[in-house]
């Protein structure tokens, strides 16, 4: 019988590091050859857009998909569940939350096997919902000594500054310039939803890493140029998607700035297969498009912890006459 959760539902259920290490062992399985992941797809409709995400996961024994619908005033997401022993229909998760969550556990992923090691300082891009899972995945990674935090309103860093200071028990600073984000700083992440860049090469200091988190779309970038040349190592969720949509690489590869020969999936760095960091002087950087992998590997966690925990509400579907 499969299982209804609804967004609070998951919102009980799933911790930040509960995330991270779903994620982290689903990107070891994908190493191995056990995970199917298909790229985003769209359908672009006049009045809104429709996404699909597929994947499947055999050393987790699960597969599905995450579709939602992108159309004003708001996104509405859907997860299905099924088992890949018998094609059995787990669960349907409401699934923003999980969207925010996986997220953030992507890039928490990323910078515990990119960023430098000790206490670091990062700086943030953004301070809408995206943003706040983004710091939550970092403090949940590394011990971070302080955090900054830059967006176009003030009113709006300084009450997100307040709020993530309160909830991760962390400094968090509102910066008044841009530069000051990234000057400076061991990690740095954008996470908004600008078309063109938002964070500038020139301003990153040596051993920075960087996580690349607003755009999955074509015409859309929050780093520029400088930012990719200077990375020494990059690090794609999908290179297969990102082909499709990461602005952030499309228009430095089309300039001849970038070869996608340049970049590794994060699976293989994950499994050690293809190193990370290897030097502390090294820019570093992390191109998260939010792959279905993701998405079925923390839905995955969420539907084991609510049996466990018999939170949800059963439905009986396909039943014999």
């Amino acid at each position: 019988m499969a299982l209804y959760l609804t967004e609070q539902d998951v919102e009980w259920l799933l911790t930040m590091p509960e995330a991270v290490a779903a994620l982290e062992a689903a990107f070891r399985r994908q190493a191995a050859g056990e995970v199917v992941n298909q790229p985003r797809r769209r359908l672009f409709l006049p009045a809104g857009v429709y996404h699909t995400m597929v994947a499947g996961d055999v050393g987790l024994g699960a597969f599905g998909i995450k579709a939602y619908a992108s159309f004003p005033p708001k996104t509405r997401f859907l997860m299905l569940l099924y088992s890949a022993q018998n094609g059995d229909l787990l669960a349907i998760m409401e699934a923003d939350k999980l969207g925010q969550m996986r997220t953030g556990a992507a890039s928490g992923v990323a910078t515990k096997y990119l960023a430098r090691q000790g206490l670091l300082r990062a700086g943030i891009y953004g301070t809408g919902w995206q943003a706040r899972s983004q710091l939550e995945a970092l403090c949940a990674v590394r011990e971070v000594r302080e955090i900054t935090a830059y967006s176009r309103s003030a009113e709006r860093r300084e009450r997100f500054c307040q709020e993530m200071a309160a909830r991760l028990g962390v400094p968090v600073t509102p910066a008044e310039r841009p530069e000051a984000a990234a000057e400076g700083q061991d990690v740095v992440i954008t996470v908004t939803t600008a078309r063109e860049p938002v964070l500038r090469g020139a301003w990153l200091s040596p051993g920075a890493h960087v996580n690349v988190v607003g755009s999955n779309m074509r015409i859309k970038r929050e780093v520029d140029e400088e930012t990719i040349q200077r990375s020494r190592r990059i690090v794609l969720d999908s290179i297969e998607q990102a082909k499709l949509e990461a602005g952030d690489l499309l228009i430095p590869y089309e300039r001849r700035l970038f070869r996608w020969e340049q970049a590794v999936e994060l699976s293989a760095v994950v499994s050690g297969s293809a190193p990370g960091r290897t030097d502390d002087s090294q820019i570093t950087l992390f191109k998260s498009l939010g792959v279905a992998l993701e998405d079925v590997a923390v839905a995955m966690a969420v539907y084991a912890k609510a049996r466990a925990e018999n939170i949800g509400q059963p439905l009986s579907l396909w039943q014999a006459p």
